[in-house]
């Protein structure tokens, strides 16, 4: 999972592990970028942050990408799927999700994710 904000790492965290999950996190792109880099095989998605100083959620995904073109990532926002959302929709993203999001939401996006072959 990849956010800038404390808060939604912490509350990803606990719901995501309340779903049986293992979760890495990351405050920023770079380290996540880094994190997948060395972890790739163990990986099944990302959740990654649109909105984020630096490196933008944008540039995050190209360069998962470019590391590993079968990357499954859900783009998370608290702002509606248009503009840079849906661009990155359109270059082959694998779903979206609007913050705040519930556990049930989560988990039916990532099982919606995780079954596409």
């Amino acid at each position: 999972m990849i956010d800038d904000e404390k808060m939604i790492l912490d509350v990803g965290v606990q719901m995501l592990s309340g779903l049986g999950y293992t979760v890495l996190t990351a405050d920023d792109g770079q380290k996540g970028l880094d994190i997948y880099a060395q972890n790739q095989s163990d990986i099944d998605l990302v959740i990654l942050d649109l909105i984020m100083p630096k490196f933008s959620g944008d540039d995050v995904f190209d360069q998962l990408k470019a590391i590993d073109s079968d990357a499954k990532v859900l783009l998370s926002s608290g702002y509606s799927m248009d503009g840079h959302a849906k661009k990155i929709m359109q270059r082959g993203c694998d779903g979206f999700i609007q913050k705040p999001f519930t556990m049930s939401e989560i988990s039916h996006k990532i099982a919606e994710i995780l079954s596409q072959t």
